[in-house]
């Protein structure tokens, strides 16, 4: 999950000007974490179809370290100035646990309150776990309570399992704010550390390539948000000046060429990568097209920029925190109408190398049908904890910091 990682949202359409260098809002990339959070919920969601078959959703768990990339990119875009002062630091981390906790609060109390259900209602159990046992366990809970569960407090993935990546991030942001706050313009130095030992450190200890969080995600999260804030501190300028002369008029054209280049080389990259010791060299990817897209060039930049596709960027961080529980009741919901009228919905299948109850098992068909439905419920959904939890957290936070 990300697998995640998000700016505030709260702009959705495109403004006439790009506005001042300190003020440049990387629209396209907003966009960008839109498409990136659908895919990661394309990858946990089991199906027998070609979309869930295939190598690139396979892999695509890979899009969480976008997320963290561009994270870096915003906050040091954003902060890289702004921490002088405690106050500073003080504000920057409630305002910044005001953006992530609320959502990641409502969700986790979703979840206890369905293992609560499955108390009340056993028929909902099906051949899972006992309530309240296995990821789901009471210790667990307070260790996502208090968004610790990717310190090493857990041995496997917990309640809302892409929680991890924001648990990682929380304290990737503290440690930023504390490296810029002692260090100030050489702050860059405890970056480049990262970003140079992190990938040896996963090389050397991790038996999943890249696939990891629970374990060592807070070393995967602080080696791409680390790459994001280098591209940030040596690069933000000039590609505000670069976005100000193409928004006179340049070579849209050869920007397109190598935006559609960029797409090509991701897919490429993904689908081969991912489950090899080669996919930890995916935040260098991405970095490559975060530095790309921020210059918004091309039409595929200008296609990123239209009100659609800016809302969908509004909406990545919810997509990403409730598209596991949606997944999740879409398949007990299908069980149960599996058993009341003898429909072949669900049921055991091979996923990517794996058993899984899924979707799909009498046909693809099916399993494509549970997509289409899986997304439409997941964005429907996500507007409503965006508006509402999300928004209001938001809000909340930044009137508290103002107090400071």
């Amino acid at each position: 999950m990300t697998q995640a990682a998000f700016l505030n949202p709260t702009r959705v359409s495109v403004p006439a000007q790009t506005g001042t260098k300190a003020g440049t809002r990387f629209l396209v990339l907003d966009s960008w974490r839109g498409i990136c959070a659908l895919l990661v919920a394309l990858f946990h969601f089991p199906t027998s179809s070609m979309i869930s078959q295939s190598a690139f959703i396979g892999s695509s768990y890979l899009f969480v370290d976008f997320f963290f990339v561009l994270s870096g990119f915003v906050i040091a875009s954003s902060y890289g100035n702004r921490l002088n002062e405690p106050d500073d630091v003080a504000r920057f981390a409630l305002v910044r646990l005001g953006r992530i906790y609320p959502l990641h609060f409502v969700m986790l109390l979703a979840f206890a309150a369905f293992e609560t259900l499955r108390l009340v209602l056993p028929q909902l159990n099906g051949t899972g776990p006992a309530p309240f046992t296995g990821g789901f366990d009471i210790q667990s809970f307070f260790a996502n309570l208090f968004l610790v569960q990717d310190l090493g407090f857990e041995n496997q993935l917990t309640w809302n399992a892409p929680s991890w990546s924001i648990s990682a991030e929380l304290f990737a942001y503290l440690l930023f704010a504390a490296a810029v706050f002692v260090a100030g313009a050489r702050a860059w130095v405890w970056f480049v550390a990262a970003v140079v030992t992190a990938p040896l450190f996963l090389l050397a200890f991790s038996t999943h390539h890249m696939d990891v969080s629970f374990d060592f995600g807070f070393i995967r999260c602080l080696y791409g948000f680390s790459l994001g804030a280098l591209l940030a501190w040596f690069q933000h300028d000039s590609i505000a000046e670069a976005r100000q002369a193409l928004a006179g008029g340049g070579a849209r054209l050869a920007w397109t060429v190598a935006e559609i280049v960029m797409i090509a080389v991701i897919v490429v990259f993904v689908s081969l990568a991912g489950n090899s010791d080669v996919g930890i060299a995916a935040p260098f990817v991405f970095a490559l097209a975060l530095y790309l897209f921020a210059h918004e060039g091309g039409w595929v930049s200008a296609m990123l920029r239209t009100p659609a596709m800016l809302m969908l960027g509004a909406l990545s961080y919810s997509i990403y925190m409730v598209h596991i529980f949606v997944q999740a009741r879409m398949i007990n919901v299908a069980g149960l109408i599996q058993r009341k009228f003898g429909l072949g919905l669900v049921g055991d299948i091979w996923v990517r190398d794996h058993d899984a109850i899924g979707f799909g098992a009498s046909s693809p068909w099916v399993g494509f049908v549970a997509i289409v439905v899986m997304l439409v419920a997941t964005v429907s959904i996500s507007w409503f904890t965006w508006r509402f939890v999300e928004m209001l957290g938001m809000t909340w936070s930044r009137r508290l910091a103002k107090r400071i």
